[in-house]
């Protein structure tokens, strides 16, 4: 009876093909293909009705295929048609590529595709062409287990699957698709490999520059480090100035009271002279008298060899403080300013090492401008330091000699109001900046002046002789005929001699030996 059953389906299906397409009906491959056709058909085909409709090929491609995303797979199979009957499949198999495709084209696609090349004898052997593609798409254990010796089951389902979707959907992209793959990956190690080279070298462009930064901020921090150094150097100074200026008022006021007992002594020995008869004693007392007038003479003579036969006026000194006061303000306006440009390239330098700190830092600042900005802005500050130094430098010491040349005291002042209270100025003319306060150590030397001279005690009288008539003081070489020479002097030693010598040479001007 099953040999019967088997014959009548034989004829059946012989028939419909013969109705289908009469010329290969007499084939025996073509009837083992249709048979194969009419057999995935039939597993597409859930309500049996003869026709395979569009929600029927979905869930055949989501459950048997294991496509998530079936819509271009879709597309293809139905094209304009929702129905798919048998003599549909099978004249859409007959156009298809495949079904064309020679023994070496479908070892190719075994190989390529399906990936099971030891398989490829076996093939041969066979001369399996693409009119027998349809046979591997479906369950046959005769065809792939006893002819082709597939044994291994994981093989015989995967050469099924590859063989249905070659079947249905035409031909796989093999060679294009490889070609593609292979191109896509050379290209991607291509830019891969230059990306790695751009960042290496940005990297290193980057760690350079950074040095290079890193060393004009060391140099900018060894300018303000110098800057703050000479500043302590002179305040420094200007303590000992201070100092200098008080001993300079003891000093003052013991050579006025050496002054005053020479001049009693002297007083005194005239007396003796005059109220003595014997002239013998008379003539002794003159003596002496005479010996204490040639020392007094004598320190007078040292002391005025120092001095030049020109004699500044007074009022020179008050504009030659008030020009010092204006020039410290408009040093104190560019030291602030290269203050703030040392600040603003700090904080510049702290944000580019806050930013080489996080993960694209290091790229970022290379591709940035941030770092050509913050190593213009630590030169300019650096430049900016060096002149504030230098204009420092020269102003103390052009200001000592001032003070040397002069014997006026310039650096020490009352300050801008009272400058320009003193000489008649408005004072909005000299700006509204706060002036630092200073010692005013000259006026107090002017007023000690003006009580001395008050008091008679440096008033110049001609000396008399013996007779009581007016005599000319001994010559004295002095070197009156031009300016001393004076070479530069230390900057301490010259804060240190400048009022000395002021209010030495005052008292020396005025001081006459009765």
């Amino acid at each position: 009876p099953s040999i019967m059953l088997v014959r009548k389906m034989c004829i059946s299906l012989c028939c419909l093909l013969c109705r289908i397409d009469e010329p290969l009906c007499q084939d025996e491959n073509a009837i083992l293909s249709f048979e194969a056709i009419r057999s995935i058909h039939k597993q597409m085909d859930d309500d049996a009705n003869g026709n395979v409709d569009v929600v029927e090929t979905d869930g055949f491609l989501r459950e048997d295929l294991n496509y998530h995303d079936p819509k271009a797979k879709h597309n293809s199979f139905h094209g304009d048609d929702q129905f798919i009957s048998v003599e549909d499949l099978w004249n859409s198999w007959k156009s298809s590529k495949v079904y064309n495709w020679t023994v070496d084209e479908v070892v190719e696609w075994l190989e390529a595709y399906v990936e099971l090349p030891q398989y490829l004898e076996a093939f041969h052997k066979m001369n399996l062409n693409g009119t027998a593609m349809p046979r591997l798409a479906v369950k046959n254990s005769t065809l792939t287990v006893t002819v082709l010796k597939i044994l291994d089951r994981s093989h015989t389902q995967k050469l099924q699957l590859k063989a249905l979707d070659t079947v249905l959907f035409g031909a796989p992209m093999m060679n294009s698709h490889n070609h593609l793959k292979d191109f896509m990956l050379v290209v991607s190690i291509v830019i891969g490999m230059g990306g790695c080279w751009f960042a290496y070298i940005q990297n290193r462009y980057s760690k350079d520059h950074m040095k290079k930064m890193m060393k004009d901020l060391e140099g900018l921090q060894r300018a303000e480090q110098s800057l703050h150094d000479l500043q302590q150097k002179l305040r420094i100074a200007q303590e000992e100035h201070r100092t200098v200026e008080v001993e300079k008022v003891n000093l003052e006021q013991k050579l006025r009271d050496e002054i005053n007992s020479a001049k009693q002594e002297a007083q005194r020995l005239r007396e003796l002279r005059e109220g003595t008869e014997n002239e013998l004693s008379r003539q002794k007392y003159a003596e002496e008298e005479l010996e204490q007038v040639r020392m007094a003479l004598k320190k007078a003579e040292k002391e005025l060899e120092s001095r030049c036969s020109w004699s500044p006026p007074e009022a020179l000194q008050k504009w030659l403080q008030l020009t010092h006061e204006v020039e410290v303000q408009y040093y104190n306006i560019k030291k602030q300013n290269a203050e703030k440009q040392l600040l603003v390239a700090k904080e510049g330098a702290e944000k580019i090492k806050k930013k080489r700190n996080t993960l694209f830092g290091t790229f970022h600042v290379a591709h940035s401008s941030s770092l050509d900005d913050v190593d213009h802005k630590i030169l300019a500050a650096k430049q900016a330091l060096g002149e504030v130094t230098a204009a420092l430098r020269e102003r103390l010491h052009r200001w000592q000699q001032i003070e040397m040349l002069t014997g006026f005291t310039l650096v020490n002042n009352p300050g801008l109001p009272s400058l320009a209270s003193a000489l008649n100025l408005d004072p909005s003319f000299m700006g509204g900046r706060a002036t630092p306060q200073h010692l005013a150590m000259s006026d107090d030397m002017d007023d000690m002046d003006e009580d001395i001279v008050a008091h008679g005690g440096l008033q110049c009288k001609d000396l008399t002789d013996s007779n009581g008539h007016k005599a000319r003081p001994p010559k004295v070489s002095l070197r009156q005929t031009k300016a001393p020479q004076l070479s530069p002097l230390p900057l301490e030693l010259s804060l240190l001699l400048s009022p000395f010598t002021l209010a030495h040479n005052q008292i020396i001007s005025r001081t006459c030996i009765d």
